[in-house]
C-alpha cells in the first residue's frame, strides 16, 4: 500500500505527520519512507536516517551541431516550454527551462540536436532503523521539480506500506508525488488561509480519483476548526484526526525529535490515525 501525505499548503505539520506515521507503523510492519519534497526535505531531521548511497538526477537537454543546423527553426516551434530561440545564424537553449521531452531533437530535420545530461539534483538512500529511507534534494535555483520526484518514486519495493511526503501546495510537483499512490492524507489546519487551501487539495484529489481523508493539525476549536469540520462534511471527506494543540510537541519539533518516540500518548494518536487509513482505504475500493 502506498500512502501520500500531503497539504493544500506549507507549514501544516504534513512531515510531522508522515514521519511520525511511519515510526509508529514500522513496528509493526515493514515500511519505506520516500521524502519527495524535494525543494525542502526535512524529514531526515527526524527519522535521522544513515544515508548509504548518493547518486545524481539528470534530465536530458539539447546540444546543437552548428555545422549541420540549417536554423530552420522548427525546433523552436516543437518546444512546449520556449527553451529553444532560433536566430539566422544563431541557437540560444535555456537549459532551465528545457523539461527533457526530446521533442526538439526528435523533429530536427538535419538530425542537428542531440541530448546531453544535465543534473538537477540527488538521490538518497538509506535506512532509520526498521524504515526504509529515500529522499531527493533539488539543487539550489533549480525550478524542475518533477523528474527527481519520478526519480525517488522510482525506488518504490515490496514493502507493507510505504510513505510519501508529498511536496506542499497543488501544483505539478504534487501531481508526480500524488500519482499512483493508494491514498492521500491531507493534513491541514484550523485557519482560513488551511480551509482554503484544503479546498484547492480536495479537487486535486478529485481530478486522481485518489481517496484521502484530513487531519486537523493545532486544533483548538472555534469558528475556523468548525469551518473546515463543516467542507469535509460536506464534501464527504472523513477527519481521522485532531492533533490538539501541545507546547511540548511543539518543543520537540524544535529539537529535531519525533513525538510519538517520546511522548506514549501521541504514540497511541498515531497508531490510532494509522489503523483508520488502512480501514478507510478498504471501504473506498
Amino acid at each position: 500500500m502506498i500512502i501520500a501525505v500531503a497539504s493544500g499548503k506549507g507549514g501544516t505539520g504534513k512531515t510531522t505527520v508522515a514521519t511520525n506515521l511511519a515510526l509508529v507503523l514500522a513496528q509493526k510492519i515493514k515500511v519505506q519512507f520516500l521524502d519527495c519534497d524535494v525543494e525542502e526535505p526535512n524529514a531526515h531531521l527526524f527519522l535521522k536516517p544513515e544515508l548509504k548511497s548518493a547518486e545524481p538526477v539528470s534530465i536530458p537537454v539539447p546540444q546543437v551541431d552548428r555545422e549541420r543546423c540549417n536554423y530552420c527553426g522548427l525546433c523552436a516551434e516543437v518546444c512546449a516550454f520556449n527553451a529553444l530561440m532560433v536566430g539566422k545564424e544563431t541557437v540560444l537553449i535555456f537549459e532551465q527551462l528545457c523539461h527533457g521531452c526530446g521533442g526538439c531533437a526528435y523533429f530536427c530535420p538535419e538530425k542537428a540536436i542531440k541530448e546531453i545530461s544535465r543534473p538537477i539534483g540527488l538521490l538518497e538512500r538509506g535506512a532509520a532503523r526498521e524504515i526504509s529511507f529515500v529522499h531527493g534534494k533539488l539543487n539550489p535555483g533549480e525550478a524542475l521539480a518533477p523528474p527527481l520526484i519520478k526519480a525517488v518514486k522510482q525506488t518504490i519495493a515490496s514493502f507493507d506500506l510505504t510513505i510519501i511526503d508529498a511536496p506542499p501546495g497543488g501544483s505539478c510537483p504534487v501531481v508526480e508525488a500524488l500519482q499512483g499512490s493508494d491514498y492521500c492524507l491531507l493534513v491541514t489546519e484550523p485557519t482560513p488561509f488551511g480551509l482554503n487551501d484544503l479546498a484547492i487539495a480536495v479537487e486535486l484529489l478529485k481530478k486522481l480519483h485518489l481517496p484521502g481523508g484530513v487531519v486537523i493539525n493545532r486544533s483548538l476549536g472555534g469558528r475556523g476548526e468548525e469551518s473546515i469540520v463543516s467542507y469535509c462534511r460536506n464534501e464527504r471527506i472523513p477527519i481521522l484526526l485532531k492533533m490538539p494543540w501541545d507546547r511540548e510537541l511543539a518543543s520537540l519539533y524544535a529539537r529535531g525529535e519525533p513525538a510519538a518516540a517520546h511522548l506514549p500518548a501521541w504514540g497511541e494518536l498515531f497508531a490510532g490515525l494509522g489503523r483508520q487509513i488502512l480501514e478507510d482505504e478498504r471501504r473506498a475500493r
